[in-house]
């Protein structure tokens, strides 16, 4: 890292922020002076090992100084320090902090070993499975979200003690726009300044922003990435969402990234991941079918998909079940399963289809051929989301799969008997399905799993006790993700 050291003290930085992304997507940070920065870049630093433990309201979900605890969780026993370990390609130069630099680190215990719930791990462990094979994964990000104003008299620096609890109070806001307008000019101008703070926001971060554009829902909005390798896709997506809420905030706005914000009337906000394996040595896509199927039907996999990609999709629906978990992680996101809300209900897949779960696009001679798996929201850890597309999808290749034949009617087949599998009803039973999962509970690890699931059904034990689950939602969710 002499090289980054070089830059930072070139660059007249007077901090760095070495931040850790922690399984619900949430970045966690430590503020260091640059002469402190700079021995971290080169020995790391430490952490509180129970910043990996806490549910979305910051509890921790473990008796750290119970002995039981101890005997399973040696390397979190008495809440001890993990190390983070900081990565070089991510380091940035915040444009709304001043002179403050920014760099993301993975976290490992004192002996190396890398931490189960260290999740960017966790996905470049499975690109490496797919990395033996010689392919890669390339992605594609459409991120929807909401934007609102900050009403005057709870601004940022009108934060009442007396409403202090835990977690805390959300901000009153504001819309932008008044929604149901979709791809509005008027809405798009009507929400320039806020649009014009993401823009210049994620370009001066080198993001591949292409396009933001006005959603459905009242001050809904969508922001659309170019193509990357998975990893750097997943890392954009951490920076992307704090960076907004942090830039947007200083600018008198308030985004969120939650599935459904705590108000009447609005849309449900989704994260659509589009993905293709590649080929590492040529770049080539190998989802492209090279020329049609002479014989093929339109219905079939093989029409549209490489022999590969076809067995890809097939892992994917398999596993549909065992991955939601990992896709769409809080409570509030699956009220967002809806029919006819462009929203999947059931694990189908279909051509050019948004009402399936998976939307294969393209077709023989197209090189963007691709699936776009529509099950996420946006406020999923990026890194388990992808994770487990490359586990169920090299599940289906292995085993040479084949997948049904495509939906036309996604929403009317959720309501068949005995037809396509039901996406789970909420997060518990989606948890279950996880561990139910013996492809992903095994490539995950079962502490991965174990510890996750613990953590996530903590959230969802503490929305069914909550008196008032709309305030569970202003407080847990609108106010901090």
């Amino acid at each position: 890292m002499k090289g980054l050291a070089q830059q930072i003290q070139a660059l007249g930085l007077q901090q760095m922020r070495f931040v850790w992304c922690d399984p619900h997507g949430q970045t966690r940070a430590k503020a260091l002076t640059v002469d402190a920065a700079l021995a971290a870049l080169g020995q790391g630093l430490s952490m509180v090992g129970t910043a990996a433990l806490k549910d979305t309201s910051d509890r921790t979900a473990f008796k750290v100084f119970e002995p039981e605890f101890a005997a399973g969780h040696p390397g979190f026993a008495g809440a001890r320090n993990v190390w983070l370990k900081p990565v070089e390609s991510t380091f940035k130069v915040l444009p709304w902090a001043h002179r403050t630099g920014w760099i993301q680190c993975e976290a490992h215990f004192s002996d190396g070993s890398p931490v189960a719930l260290d999740t960017r791990s966790q996905l470049r462990r499975a690109l490496d499975h797919l990395a033996a094979r010689g392919l890669g994964l390339a992605c594609g990000l459409e991120v929807e979200f909401h934007i609102y104003r900050l009403a005057q008299a709870h601004g940022q620096d009108a934060l009442d003690p007396a409403q202090a609890g835990w977690p805390g109070p959300a901000p009153a806001v504001q819309m932008l726009h008044p929604g149901y307008h979709l791809l509005s000019e008027a809405s798009l101008d009507q929400s320039d300044e806020a649009l014009r703070v993401v823009q210049s926001t994620a370009q001066a971060l080198g993001l591949p922003l292409s396009s933001l554009e006005i959603e459905l829902g009242p001050s809904q909005f969508e922001a659309v990435f170019d193509v990357s390798d998975a990893l750097t896709a997943a890392d954009h997506m951490v920076l992307f969402r704090s960076a907004v809420r942090q830039a947007l905030r200083r600018a008198g706005y308030h985004a969120t990234f939650m599935c459904r914000p705590p108000f009447p009337h609005i849309m449900s906000s989704g994260w659509h991941l589009h993905q293709s394996v590649v080929h590492r040595e040529s770049g080539c896509n190998a989802f492209m079918r090279e020329t049609a199927q002479p014989e093929g039907a339109p219905d079939q996999a093989r029409a549209l998909l490489s022999d590969l990609g076809a067995h890809y999709l097939a892992g994917l629906l398999s596993h549909g079940s065992g991955m939601t978990a990992l896709c769409t992680t809080t409570v509030n996101g699956f009220g967002r399963f809806s029919a006819h809300a462009m929203a999947p209900q059931s694990i189908v897949w279909g051509q050019d289809n948004r009402g399936a779960m998976l939307r294969v696009v393209g077709g023989p001679g197209d090189p963007a051929t691709r699936i776009e798996n529509r099950l996420g929201e946006p406020a999923a850890n990026p890194y388990l989301y992808m994770a487990a597309q490359i586990y169920a999808g090299l599940d289906g290749i292995d085993r040479a799969c084949d997948p049904p034949p495509a939906t036309l009617t996604p929403y009317a087949e959720s309501q068949a008997q005995g037809s396509s599998p039901r996406i789970a009803s909420d997060l518990k039973a989606a948890l279950q399905a996880l561990r139910d999962d013996c492809v992903l509970s095994a490539a995950f690890g079962p502490d991965f799993v174990h510890s996750y699931a613990l953590i996530k059904n903590l959230e969802q034990e503490r929305f069914d006790a909550a008196s008032d689950k709309l305030e569970f939602a202003r407080r847990e969710y609108f106010g901090r993700i």
